[in-house]
């Protein structure tokens, strides 16, 4: 089997999870900057985080934010560290912690599951909707969330990346502040970025490597933080020390740069993406739906993720084997999270069409030796 020459194979077969694929255009400026980055004179690694140069990467990288986002004045760009498992923690401390309002939270998976105990350690938690009797294999139809218009927030993650699911809609109502983990389908597509009033992020799946988390937090959110948190904890400090209250990861930020740079210049923004990302799931999902059950999704259609395709095949013992031929022909990443196990082919925003359609045919393939 070969489904493309091995010098196309390093990137376009990346279907990891996390870390995730990179644009080729970014890897290459990356590679460049290790060794000098032109305007400074110095290796990327070697660039002081008080230096202009960073600030300007920062100020740059935010802008290409605002433009593909459409984000108002009234919302500040941050740029921490931490991951979603810090913003966990963060968010009931800023905006729960002495609070006499409930936090409400939807569970749907994995991620979702997680930030649930670290609110119940800041206050009064009440979870609207929980996955657990599906198995997390679908998500709830808005007629079934129940939601309380004195909640002091609701929570929700859009993409459950292990299990594959995603929002198609805004759960909640207009006057409850919306909070989103947008993890793993942040810049994948357009959202009303006005109905949230905070989203958070981690870079490693769409944003570039490991060590960014983006949080776009709304002013009459900040307006309620409470004043004894400690201070790397607080929103407002980051807001103050404009994201460089402390040594920020200069690497990983000169990379989100160059990802949102190529996603406002290369692809052309958030629409663009959006079809790019539906042309993949279609092709991929198409595969498991033709496959008369030798490929089985692990979420309900009308939820399936564009980003995370979850799937097992019928005779589980086919897997390990599956797996093994995969890598053999270059196909990385493809197994599934050690929670639920099976398959997962992640689809980020750097992941090629051409890439998604040599795994298609490696699937088809393999359902035609084994099947």
């Amino acid at each position: 089997m070969d489904f493309l020459n091995l010098s196309d194979r390093n990137n376009h077969f990346n279907f990891s999870g996390g870390p995730g694929a990179l644009p080729e255009s970014v890897l290459n400026a990356t590679q460049a900057a290790i060794n000098n980055v032109p305007e400074v004179g110095l290796s990327l690694l070697g660039i002081s985080h008080r230096s202009e140069w960073l600030r300007n990467v920062l100020d740059e990288t935010e802008d290409h934010l605002r433009n593909l986002l459409s984000i108002p004045k009234n919302y500040h760009v941050l740029f921490l560290q931490g991951g979603s498992s810090l913003q966990f923690s963060m968010i009931p401390m800023n905006f729960l912690r002495g609070s006499r309002k409930i936090a409400e939270y939807i569970v749907s998976g994995y991620w979702s599951i997680k930030s649930v105990p670290e609110a119940r350690k800041e206050g009064q938690v009440q979870v609207v909707w929980d996955g657990r009797d599906s198995g997390y294999k679908r998500l709830p139809k808005a007629e079934e969330l129940v939601v309380s218009s004195d909640a002091a927030y609701l929570h929700y993650v859009s993409n459950e990346t292990v299990e594959g699911l995603q929002f198609s809609y805004l759960p909640g109502i207009s006057n409850v502040p919306l909070i989103c983990d947008m993890s793993s389908d942040f810049l994948s597509q357009s959202i009303p970025i006005e109905r949230y009033a905070l989203i958070y992020a981690h870079a490693q799946k769409n944003l570039g490597p490991a060590g960014v988390t983006v949080v776009l937090i709304r002013d009459d959110l900040v307006d309620t933080i409470p004043s004894d948190l400690h201070t790397m904890l607080d929103y407002r400090t980051h807001i103050r020390g404009k994201s460089i209250y402390n040594t920020p990861p200069v690497f990983a930020l000169y990379v989100v740069m160059l990802v949102t740079r190529w996603l406002r210049k290369d692809i052309g923004g958030l629409a663009a993406m959006a079809e790019i990302n539906q042309a993949k799931a279609d092709t991929l999902y198409k595969v498991l739906d033709e496959s008369g059950g030798f490929y089985q999704g692990h979420a309900v259609q009308e939820n399936r993720s564009l980003m995370n395709v979850a799937f097992r095949l019928t005779d589980p013992n086919l897997e390990p084997l599956f797996l093994k031929t995969a890598v053999e022909n270059g196909f990385y990443g493809l197994d599934g999270h050690r929670s639920i196990g099976g398959l997962r082919a992640s689809l980020y925003n750097a992941v090629t069409q051409s890439g998604v359609e040599a795994l298609a045919a490696f699937m088809l393939d393999f359902q035609q030796r084994y099947g």
